[in-house]
């Protein structure tokens, strides 16, 4: 008897778990996550691999949505467990996390790339062992008068939060599409 095996995906947040950070430019992942969990109506209860899961079925695909919380610069360890227990190939894993090399309000769509001045996605590409990894990074802006780590780790005032909301909905659509059949390279066109 064969068994019907279902394609799995697995798109992850980067953020940090604890609740002085929720609300702060370097959770956008976390953030964007939630919003494709709203959309799937599914919610996040399930502890493993270092990360809070939801999980969404269809006859076709499952789809793991994670929060790591081993704190951001050791995304990479919860990552590749995640990759390992569900036996998920590359091309089947989006990474998303904030990027204050983009302006504030931009979504940028990549196959693959250098982690830039991210300590996650750095830590990510080291454990994995490739820069072949398909990113969505939103973008956060420079800061203004702060330091760089002062200012991703600032609360989200709220003309921000309504433009990064319209973001995250961008964003979680893109996945959607993707997780449903369009290829990296048609999602890329219409979202970035």
């Amino acid at each position: 008897m064969l068994r019907n095996t279902l394609t799995t995906y697995l798109i992850v947040g980067l953020g940090n778990p604890d609740k002085q950070y929720l609300d702060t430019f370097h959770n956008v992942g976390y953030m964007c996550v939630d919003t494709i969990a709203n959309k799937l109506g599914v919610k996040f209860i399930k502890g493993e691999c270092r990360a809070i899961t939801a999980t969404y079925k269809t006859a076709s695909y499952r789809l793991i949505l994670a929060k790591p919380i081993t704190y951001m610069n050791l995304s990479g360890e919860s990552v590749r467990e995640l990759v390992h227990k569900y036996k998920i190939e590359q091309s089947k894993c989006i990474i998303i996390y904030d990027d204050v090399d983009i302006p504030l309000g931009a979504v940028r769509i990549r196959s693959k790339g250098s982690a830039g001045t991210h300590n996650g996605m750095r830590n990510i590409v080291a454990i994995i062992n490739t820069e072949d990894i398909y990113r969505i990074r939103i973008g956060i802006g420079q800061p203004h008068t702060e330091q760089l780590y002062d200012y991703v780790l600032s609360h989200i005032v709220d003309k921000d939060r309504q433009t990064l909301s319209q973001v995250f909905d961008r964003a979680s659509d893109a996945c959607i599409d993707f997780v449903n059949g369009a290829t990296l390279d048609n999602v890329m066109q219409k979202y970035n």
